[in-house]
């Protein structure tokens, strides 16, 4: 195994979502992959869409490994345009982490506000959509 900054990276250890997130910035740094270093926004969006049908087909067919293995496939296209982004300077994961988290709170008023708590999965949706509509009118 090579070391890469002082680590090594072995596939069948536990692995976390820092640890990911390194091995990502390793596949881009000039130390990394040639075709990792390459990619763009542009040229991920045919990888994402790729993905993501192959985790419909997965849900579909009801295969729950292939799920876990095509979910992680598209984490990869997220987290490969957030270091992309990053090294623009434009905005990192843990904005992306931040930015989700108060959407999910926000639009949860019923959870983690003090509104009342609707009934029903469609009330649940509609408060979302009301939440939503009020953000893009501001």
């Amino acid at each position: 195994m090579r070391e890469i900054n002082g680590k090594v990276y072995e596939e069948k250890k536990p692995h976390d979502m820092a640890e990911l997130l390194e091995i990502v910035a390793v596949l881009r740094s000039p130390e990394g992959c040639p075709w990792d270093r390459k990619q763009t926004h542009e040229t991920m969006k045919k990888c994402l869409l790729d993905e993501t049908e192959e985790v419909i087909s997965a849900i579909d067919k009801k295969d729950d490994g292939n799920l876990c293995e095509e979910l992680g496939d598209v984490l990869l296209q997220v987290l490969l345009n957030c270091e992309i982004a990053s090294e623009r300077g434009a905005f990192a994961f843990s904005d992306v982490v931040q930015m989700l988290s108060e959407k999910l709170i926000r639009r949860h008023p019923h959870v983690f506000g003090d509104i009342e708590r609707p009934e029903t999965p469609e009330e649940s949706l509609a408060l979302w959509q009301s939440v939503k509509k009020k953000e893009k009118e501001q």
